[in-house]
């Protein structure tokens, strides 16, 4: 094992494990609920744009998307720049009227906002459910991509690797709460841009330049600088859908929207949009642009999810492709921690507060115990599903994302802007939404050559509408409630 290539990994380690430590110290005293879940919402600009970044920019984006961009071409690099709106999104649709709101109810989670808006059980439940399977879902997508990077970077085997991966992010996650988590994002997102323009810097060195880097993308096939990219896949349909799927739809994803639970001001809400933009656009291009000239410097690839660490050890040197290796490793760690945190507050908060425990007894000793024991349970379900890993990561990730958005985008966004969305509109909206795309993607039907996410939102939305405007309008004080500025 390189120690030169392994020391920028383990200080970057050390400092996560440090700031879940200093995060521990401001539970002291304080409510537990609040502290651990939510950071009692004090977020400036920075932090709140570098946490919906890191959060947001995975395994998926660091391995599975590069990946992809290497078997594809350039064409899912200018793909790949539709995500560049996320952060715009997501603060711009929910970010002030969702803070305003979960400060009125006092909410912790998502589905805190989801039982003040439609006062619905079944809401609620449906809600917890999803979020636990699709996080589970993901979070394995992000244990394979932290296993195959120390695989492919350290020489360690694909079971060392992940074994060595979960217990940091298990401990580091357990001791910090969502404090640690959101501090930790500021970091790593600085991290992940070192490491994205270090390694884009090699490859044009070691590639002699990009006109170089594209003829040789020829030489090997002439698709791989097209925009339908090789083997056609890029087509108008398969656009459209991924549009929708990483651009429009990442507002429905539960942990982006739990951000805006947890800023501090105005202030910092406007400058966390222009930040975390700017970063989101740099990031995108330079691991998906990375990921496509990567085919010329290494074309026999056997699995282009491991393009990312491989190019790491051809085009850089030792201590410069040991900042990349945390690069990826921060993307990585930070959606895990943000997935275990709110799997862990869905669980505890919204299930066994509000239904397993009327009584609330004890809660200063059973509130810490349970959360630990949820996310020491979660991340060793997450562990052995990772035992046996697939191939091209990506789809397994955006399986999971499409099945959140149809299950919460309509109720989060309608539930915000619409006086008349009501309990058993929302309801019908996310079974409609959840059984639809959970057969058209079982069964492999693309109605149009969409991807099943566009149907399933279409009918979610029809559903709403019509479910709410045939069944009684909600209460006066909740309209009130979501209608104030």
């Amino acid at each position: 094992m390189n120690l030169e290539l392994m020391l920028p990994l383990i200080i970057y380690l050390v400092l996560v494990l440090g700031v879940g430590f200093w995060a521990s110290r401001h539970r002291a005293g304080g409510d537990f609920v609040q502290e651990y879940f939510i950071g009692n919402r004090s977020m400036g600009g920075l932090v709140l744009a570098m946490t919906l970044v890191a959060t947001y920019t995975s395994a998926s984006s660091f391995i599975g998307g590069p990946g992809a961009a290497y078997k594809i071409g350039l064409g899912w690099v200018l793909l790949a720049m539709i995500q560049l709106p996320t952060v715009w999104l997501t603060l711009g649709v929910l970010g002030k009227k969702f803070a305003i709101i979960a400060r009125r109810v006092n909410a912790v989670t998502i589905n805190d906002m989801l039982w003040a808006r439609y006062q619905s059980k079944a809401v609620v439940i449906l809600g917890s459910v999803t979020i636990i399977l699709a996080f589970i879902a993901t979070m394995v997508v992000q244990f394979i991509g932290g296993a195959r990077l120390l695989e492919t970077a350290t020489g360690l085997s694909y079971q060392q690797g992940l074994m060595l991966f979960a217990s940091c992010v298990l401990l580091y996650t357990v001791i910090g709460g969502f404090r640690a988590v959101v501090m930790t994002d500021a970091l790593q997102g600085i991290i992940m841009l070192i490491g994205t323009g270090a390694l884009l810097a090699g490859i044009l060195v070691a590639g002699d330049g990009l006109p170089n880097l594209i003829h040789q993308l020829k030489v090997i096939d002439p698709k791989l600088v097209s925009p339908q990219g090789a083997g056609d896949m890029l087509t108008q349909p398969f656009m459209l859908s991924f549009w929708i799927l990483v651009c429009v739809g990442v507002v429905g994803l539960p942990h982006s929207a739990l951000r805006c639970f947890g800023y501090r001001d105005s202030k910092a809400l406007h400058r966390g949009i222009l930040i975390g933009t700017v970063v989101s656009a740099l990031l995108m291009f330079g691991m998906h642009l990375a990921g496509a000239l990567g085919r010329a410097i290494l074309p026999g690839m056997d699995s282009p999810d491991k393009i990312m660490p491989s190019l790491m050890m051809e085009v850089l040197p030792p201590w410069l492709a040991g900042v990349f290796l945390a690069a990826p490793m921060a993307a990585i760690m930070s959606t895990i921690d943000s997935q275990l945190i709110q799997a862990s507050a869905t669980l505890v908060k919204d299930l066994y507060l509000n239904y397993l425990n009327p009584k609330q007894e004890k809660l200063e000793v059973r509130i810490p115990r349970l959360s630990l024991l949820c996310t020491l349970i979660l991340g060793t379900l997450v562990l052995l599903a990772a035992l046996q890993p697939p191939e091209m990561i990506i789809w397994l990730n955006l399986l999971a994302f499409g099945g959140l958005q149809a299950v919460f985008l309509w109720p989060l966004v309608l539930g915000l802007y619409w006086s008349r969305a009501n309990g058993p509109g929302a309801l019908a909206s996310m079974v409609s939404g959840i059984v639809c795309y959970g057969v058209l993607s079982q069964w492999g039907i693309k109605l149009a050559g969409l991807h099943a996410i566009v149907p399933s939102l279409g009918l979610g939305l029809a559903t709403f509408v019509v479910v709410s405007l045939l069944t009684p309008p909600p209460d006066q004080s909740v309209r009130r409630l979501f209608e104030q500025q």
